[in-house]
């Protein structure tokens, strides 16, 4: 008895987990017909005939007569008959409906629809200010990690608006404003005008909560959390904080992310594939020579001034072969000390080139490196204000300022936002366990214009893991394939949202096919 009860316990538990009520309606059709069955058994069984179809004959004359009696039959030849024609029946309607062909009434044109408020609802967060505006009515949640895992999107949306279409105003500022507590940001501000209107605002902060309630001083004054402000200014440097690339190396591939980072953002207009020597050559020199700076020089002097020196150092002859100028000398004490320094190894590379050809190697690079003569410029890379690397660790607006008309200083952008992903997602791996302890969102405002990111396609593939999400604004989708040309289905790909704010773009056949659906 106890064995019986504890099965039935067992049975008992699993019921819940099972639809009765559809299983009952289910089982229904196939319970009328067993009793169909047995009671026409019944019948037949007293029919009386010489052959099989002779008592058939008279039991469907007699028909009635099987229900005279409603009483089920429990003769093992009824019961058989029930349960043969149960099974058969059961079985020829589960290959009707196996085989069946599948009809969606009503749908012959497709089932594709508008999203409504019930369909947003779920990605939404009840706290307003948790939440990404899209528009007056969408929202998403900055919850990396919703209660639901189907419900779960990264951060990264892409937002294309031709010329006048609000993206600025639209989408930027109200997203600026809403300050949760713990977001950083990183706005691209052409012309300024970004700064100038919220930084006020952003300086002040959000009042400090505590248990749903505003913190106040001995005085009743509401306390404010504000942000630090940081500023790159690449119109008017005398206006911006002081940002040093050097600042932020830490071992040797930082070292050639960095030459590789200048070299994708000072390119000409025409330069060509057959010219790929010179620029691997250029590679070589500036890898030793940034080498040497970061390993050798003093702080104060690890900067683009000092590697300008050296170029302008670096004299080569093509009539003496022998010849050695100041830098070959710094780097043969470096030898004699170190043969396997980085820098060593990479300037006897360089130095395999004859002298026409390291002439021509270092005319490249003074031409590469000339914006750097403007003495605005060597004073903002003189020294380093940003602390990018802490961008994830404290409560941080940062704003960088870039001219919508001429993008000859870009590159700087471009060097900094490179520094900024690889900074951040280091340290979010190596300090704080894979996620950094603030979110940063990077608001790209005319992302068209601040150049090639190197590996842009990669970076936002591998970023919403350690709390980093990127809003990339265009004026159209072609402006995203100019610049990383088969990379850009990779970097759109890996944005969840899209927003499109209106203009002349082909919207029917190139994004709402793609981001609408297939039926």
């Amino acid at each position: 008895m106890t064995v019986l009860k504890k099965i039935g316990q067992d049975i008992a538990g699993q019921m819940p987990a099972v639809d009765k009520k559809r299983l009952l309606m289910m089982n229904i059709p196939y319970v009328i017909v067993f009793y169909l069955a047995d009671k026409l058994a019944w019948l037949y069984r007293f029919c009386v005939g010489e052959s099989a179809i002779e008592r058939l004959g008279v039991l469907f004359l007699n028909f009635q007569m099987a229900f005279s009696n409603p009483i089920l039959s429990l003769h093992i030849f009824d019961m058989a008959v029930g349960m043969i024609t149960t099974v058969v029946i059961k079985a020829m309607v589960y290959l009707k409906g196996k085989n069946a062909k599948k009809f969606r009434q009503g749908e012959e044109y497709g089932s594709a629809r508008w999203g409504n408020q019930k369909d947003i609802a779920p990605f939404i967060d009840p706290v307003f200010e948790n939440n990404i505006l899209l528009t007056q009515t969408e929202r998403l949640t900055m919850n990396s990690r919703p209660k639901q895992p189907k419900y779960a999107r990264n951060k990264n949306v892409i937002i294309i608006g031709g010329s006048g279409s609000g993206k600025t105003r639209f989408y930027v500022k109200p997203n600026l404003m809403q300050m949760p507590s713990n977001v950083s940001y990183v706005v691209t501000d052409p012309k300024g005008t970004i700064l100038v209107e919220c930084g006020k605002m952003l300086r002040r902060g959000t009042p400090k909560m505590k248990n749903g309630k505003p913190v106040r001083d001995k005085q009743g004054k509401v306390i404010y959390e504000p942000y630090r402000i940081k500023v790159l200014n690449t119109i008017n440097f005398k206006k911006s904080m002081h940002y040093n690339p050097f600042r932020y190396i830490r071992s040797e591939k930082d070292i050639l992310k960095l030459v590789n980072t200048i070299i994708a953002n000072t390119k000409g207009e025409g330069e060509k594939s057959s010219e790929d020597f010179w620029v691997k050559a250029e590679r070589l020199l500036y890898c030793a020579l940034i080498g040497y700076i970061y390993y050798e020089a003093p702080e104060d002097e690890q900067n683009f001034a000092t590697l300008l020196e050296f170029i302008n150092a670096s004299e080569a002859r093509e009539d003496d072969e022998e010849f050695k100028n100041a830098v070959d000398e710094l780097f043969e004490e470096l030898e004699a000390e170190n043969p396997e320094h980085f820098a060593v190894r990479q300037y006897k590379k360089y130095k395999l080139a004859a002298g026409k050809t390291a002439k021509s190697i270092l005319i490249s690079c003074g031409a590469r490196l000339a914006p750097f003569d403007i003495a605005e410029l060597r004073e903002l890379t003189s020294y380093d204000e940003m602390e990018l690397d802490m961008l994830g660790d404290q409560r941080t607006a940062m704003f960088v300022i870039i001219s919508d008309t001429d993008d000859t200083f870009n590159f700087i952008v471009a060097i900094m936002y490179t520094q900024l992903f690889n900074l951040l997602c280091d340290r979010a791996d190596d300090v704080h366990g894979g996620r950094l302890p603030y979110h940063v969102r990077l608001l790209l405002d005319e992302f068209a214009n601040i150049g090639q990111i190197p590996k842009f396609d990669k970076l936002i593939a591998t970023i919403r893991s350690r709390e980093i999400s990127a809003s990339i604004i265009l004026q159209s989708q072609s402006q995203l394939k100019t610049i990383y040309k088969d990379a850009a289905e990779t970097i759109s790909g890996n944005c969840d949202t899209m927003l499109f704010l209106g203009g002349k773009y082909n919207f029917k056949g190139n994004i709402r096919d793609t981001w609408k659906g297939n039926h």
